[in-house]
């Protein structure tokens, strides 16, 4: 099982003492030199907060099985010093019991400090008493925002040598970070742009660690800090280090793109990736590559930023939930075999361009030792192109790169992915659908004279929350005096959702987007003679996390109009009364020995907005991961024994019109075996009843893999072994395999769809059978494959009983279930 081989491997490093141990790190034009010797790094983020101290050991061996030579992390001022001086390095901010885990498990460490990391994180991880410093300027030449900086800064620098986790030390931290995509704003500051970056680059580079430091998107980091490349094209885009001595560092190749609420799920293919990984490799002289994200993990609590989802990053290789995803991992775990053989000659060799025809390029790299690496470029998007190098034809799949360690045998090809694909299943659990299953508890809502706030100005929502909650009460009153009842409510807000209340009843709710943030609300309103009380939620989903001047942010209520009766301006000098949160948060009733402090009562079919629903639940009895099936709520938060697993929206509906996150991960660490409190925060008025305890498993396993006449040498011919294709330098026949593996504790239970022919589609897409097929491609497939974890069956006629079709290139396709 892969959990046992895990803790089996994490306990034999600790036995033996084992785990990477660092030296001196330098690095000239061509690369990073770690004791001597250079390397080409493959790099994967893996954020601690975003996982659990139980799964980061998981996640670091399957990153290490993957390729990977160092783990990527931010380092989060706002969790670690949420009040001035006031540290916590608890539980999941454990930043130094993660780092000795990527030391045990023998890989470096990449620590990006930041302290701004935007990260779509709230505040882009600057703490919001930062908000409350007269004068403060936030990343810019700035005295009041440089020492709170400085010293947060110098608290993890000290910190990391106390425990000597640099390398120069011994540990694995072979690079740092300081500021974070600092280039995208600097203009917006002026003069004080650039004296802010030397600013950053003195401070770094004075702490003296031993290690060289990093500026992403920072075409003027000072000597000798290095600039680098964040974005998916590096190959394509990067401008190139602004030293000659300086390397070309890529510090986040976009797995995919991070989700926000109301649009679908983004993806990136694993052929894209690889394509330009190796581009950048060939045409930058790359020589460091950070996948951002490796695994994305989970926005517990209120740390996304606004509007983006809980899951962060669930396509990338590694998925929310801690589960390979493929061929995204396997693929890349074959381009980073492939480029480590050609490793000798990129870093000692000299480069040249040799060009094979418009769109086609050979950058090849030559040792004096005669060994020599060539990769071939096929810029054309939709066609396939036959080259000619070195005396012998090749045959480049559209949008492709091969690589030939030996400038003569092609072992890999960006665009031919040969890794069986995975799909992901949620299987249905606990499901709370009896009403004597919740309680609920509904929030009052307040007026002026119970609000605890007074002003007569329109209070800024971040200023005035302090990031304590999601949720300001704007709140007024006045005198009416008429027969005519009806009026219109009319309110602008740069808030992201608000629900308007008139003497305690919702008239009317609006939200903004992603896109969006400004929001207007019209509504028809009833009054009453004498005093009417109106009520004005505006409700943030996260903090903004970027851009010039977070400080000058404004969010909240801008204006407010009653039509209709007279109509009143009601923006400046009225009396306002204001309350941070709601009463439920105050009182921590989310929590097992709060939730007594207030009056529960029985569940009711009424749905209105504002309720908490509570509940008890044993945890499934399963080695595999747990969520939380929302998709039938509205908007709010969820927490599980008084942990928040983070907001949930499924009501806003993508342009596919599906919700655009439906689970929610809850943490095995988060639970006990017996009678777990979970509370829902529901502020639309959703449905609880459908609510459901499931568990995430990969399901469906997919190979497909190609044959045909037999290979020159100059061509690329493989057989499958392992999750891994190896490439063959010989005249013959080769037999390649299709190979399906189920992930531990399952098997294969069916054989959803096999052929060997011409099959239409792949893994992946939909499938069918093409105008080729052997009819007894199933029956072979079930044979070899039925029952057991994993198989192998080889693509060749003579298993299926004969060639259906002689002149055509073939191919096995085959889709197993796994149970």
């Amino acid at each position: 099982m892969v959990i046992i081989r895990v803790l089996l491997l994490v306990l034999q490093l600790a036995v033996l003492g084992g785990g990477v141990h660092g030296g001196n790190v330098t690095y000239d034009g061509r690369s990073l030199i770690i004791n001597g010797q250079r390397k080409i790094l493959f790099s994967g983020s893996i954020h601690y907060p975003r996982s659990t101290p139980e799964m980061w050991p998981s996640l670091i061996a399957k990153a290490k099985e993957g390729g990977l030579d160092v783990i990527d992390t931010y380092v989060f001022w706002n969790l670690h010093e949420p009040r001035p001086r006031k540290y916590d390095f608890r539980g999941r901010l454990d930043i130094i019991r993660f780092i000795k885990q990527v030391q045990a498990h023998g890989l470096y460490v990449c620590l990006r400090i930041g302290p701004f990391i935007e990260a779509e994180w709230s505040y882009g991880g600057l703490p919001a008493w930062l908000h409350d410093v007269p004068g403060i300027v936030y990343r810019s030449n700035n005295n009041r925002f440089k020492v709170r900086m400085r010293r947060f800064v110098t608290k993890m620098v000290k910190m990391m040598q106390s425990h000597n986790l640099f390398a120069s030390q011994g540990g694995p931290i072979i690079l740092s970070q300081i500021e974070n995509e600092y280039g995208t704003i600097e203009k917006h500051f002026g003069e004080q742009g650039p004296a802010y970056v030397k600013w950053a680059a003195r401070l770094a580079v004075g702490f003296k660690t031993g290690v060289p430091w990093t500026m992403c998107k920072q075409n003027d980091a000072p000597d000798p800090v290095i600039n680098s490349c964040n974005g998916r094209r590096c190959g394509v885009t990067f401008v190139g280090p602004n030293s000659p001595n300086k390397p070309a560092i890529w510090t986040e190749n976009w797995t995919t793109r991070y989700q926000v609420f109301g649009e679908d799920q983004p993806e990136r293919s694993a052929e894209d990736i690889a394509f330009h990984v190796a581009l950048f490799i060939a045409a930058k002289r790359g020589s460091f590559v950070n996948y951002y994200m490796y695994h994305g993990g989970t926005n517990f609590g209120r740390t996304a930023s606004a509007f983006v989802t809980t899951s962060y990053y669930d396509q990338a290789p590694i998925d929310e939930y801690g589960l390979i995803r493929q061929p995204k991992w396997g693929h890349l775990k074959e381009l980073h075999t492939a480029i480590k053989k050609c490793q000798v000659s990129l870093l000692s060799g000299a480069e040249g361009v040799v060009w094979l025809g418009h769109e086609q390029q050979a950058y090849v790299f030559n040792k004096r030792s005669n060994r020599c690496a060539a990769f071939l470029v096929n810029n054309l998007e939709r066609n396939a192109a036959t080259v000619f190098f070195r005396n012998a034809s090749y045959v480049l799949p559209p949008k492709s790169i091969s690589i030939l360690p030996d400038c003569k045998n092609v072992i890999f090809n960006t665009a031919k992915v040969s890794t069986q694909s995975n799909k992901r299943k949620m299987i249905r659990g606990k499901v709370f659908d009896a009403a004597n299953m919740w309680i609920e508890f509904q929030e009052a809502i307040p007026n002026f004279d119970g609000t605890s706030i007074k002003s007569h100005t329109l209070l800024e929502q971040m200023r005035t929350t302090k990031d304590a909650s999601d949720y300001l009460w704007y709140t007024f009153r006045f005198r009416h005096e008429s027969s005519d009842k009806q009026a219109m409510l009319r309110i602008r807000s740069l808030g992201h959702v608000l629900l308007a209340f008139v003497n305690g009843k919702l008239v009317g709710s609006a939200r903004g987007s992603f896109r969006s943030r400004v929001l207007d609300l019209g509504s028809s309103i009833s009054l009453r003679n004498g005093i009417n009380n109106v009520s004005l939620l505006s409700a943030m989903v996260g903090l903004p996390a970027s851009g010039a001047f977070l400080e000058r942010r404004f969010v909240g209520i801008r204006d407010l109009k009653i039509q209709g009766i007279q109509d009143t301006e009601l923006s400046r000098k009225h009396s306002w009364g204001y309350q941070v949160g709601l009463a439920g948060e105050r009182l921590q009733i989310y929590r097992e020995g709060r939730s007594h402090q207030v009056r529960w009562r029985k569940f009711s079919y009424t749905r209105t907005p504002l309720t908490w629903y509570k509940t008890v639940f044993d945890a499934p009895v399963t080695d595999a991961p747990i969520a939380l099936n929302l998709g039938s709520m509205g908007k709010g938060e969820a927490w599980v024994n008084g942990q928040s697993i983070g907001r949930y929206w499924p009501s806003f509906r993508t342009p596919s019109g599906s919700s655009s996150q439906t689970w929610y991960h809850v943490p095995k660490s988060f639970l006990k075996p017996r009678g777990n409190l979970l509370v829902l925060l529901e502020e639309e008025g959703g449905n609880p009843l459908q609510v459901s305890v499931d568990t995430a498993s990969i399901s469906q396993v997919c190979g497909h893999v190609s044959t045909s006449h037999p290979p020159p040498v100059s061509s690329w011919a493989y057989h499958k072994q392992s999750t891994m294709s190896r490439y063959l330098n010989n005249n013959g026949r080769t037999r390649p395999q299709v190979q399906l593996s189920c992930p531990s504790n399952s098997k294969i239970s069916q054989i959803e769809f096999a052929s060997y022919g011409t099959p239409l589609g792949g893994c992946g897409t939909s499938y069918n059978l093409g105008t080729c097929h052997s009819n007894n491609s199933k029956s072979v497939v079930e044979k070899e494959c039925l029952g057991k974890m994993d198989c192998s069956i080889a693509v060749d006629s003579r298993q299926f009983g004969g060639d259906p079709c002689p002149a055509n290139p073939k191919s096995l396709l085959a889709v197993a279930d796994c149970k």
